[in-house]
């Protein structure tokens, strides 16, 4: 069996995440896509957006449940940190012998693979699938749809008040609505009441 690791902040998820796991299944790239939650990306260790591990999980497996074939693979919540994409599919690869593990990455990411850690150990192990990411063109890149719903646009619409119900699966929408996720700091008020 040949599953996809498609490992990410999913801050938050999104339908692009999702279509590309399932074209990834229906075109018999992989049997399944695990979608891995990173705790802190190193190359992103400047962000201050990330909302909590267990948020982002339980985000991940309302977008997954039901569709065969999608799973939401926790395993580096529990790895040392920084958590580095090697280390992921090492232990991956050694909990489950039976399985070939495959890196699932963008094109932008892949432009800059030089930077990874163990990348040519990851090349040769664990063969990357190459999504199209919009203005990132690499020659590795497969025929796929390209999605331009990014979780930035998510958050900033989410900031601005705006509808996102067409760019997350409705579960995640409602979870992020009810616990008001993502929505701009309260603007401290100034008591100017006379004493």
């Amino acid at each position: 069996m040949t599953v996809g690791i498609f490992g990410g902040s999913f801050n938050p998820v999104h339908n692009g995440h999702i279509a590309l796991a399932r074209v990834i299944i229906d075109h018999g790239i992989a049997d399944e896509v695990w979608l891995t939650l990173s705790p802190l990306n190193p190359l992103k260790s400047g962000s201050t957006e990330l909302l909590d591990d267990q948020i982002r999980l339980q985000m991940l497996q309302l977008a997954t449940e039901g569709i065969p074939g999608l799973r939401v693979c926790d395993i580096e919540l529990s790895l040392p940190r920084p958590s580095y994409t090697i280390n992921t599919l090492l232990t991956l690869s050694h909990m489950h012998p039976g399985i070939q593990f495959r890196l699932v990455i963008g094109s932008d990411n892949m432009l800059i693979f030089n930077r990874w850690k163990s990348n040519e150990e990851i090349k040769r192990m664990f063969p990357p699938i190459v999504y199209p990411r919009p203005g990132y063109h690499c020659p590795e890149a497969l025929d796929l749809p390209v999605s331009a719903i990014s979780s930035t646009i998510v958050r900033e619409k989410i900031r601005n008040g705006e509808a996102v119900n067409n760019l997350i699966p409705s579960k995640v929408n409602k979870y992020i609505r009810e616990n008001g996720l993502y929505m701009p700091a309260p603007e401290k008020t100034t008591d100017t009441a006379l004493i």
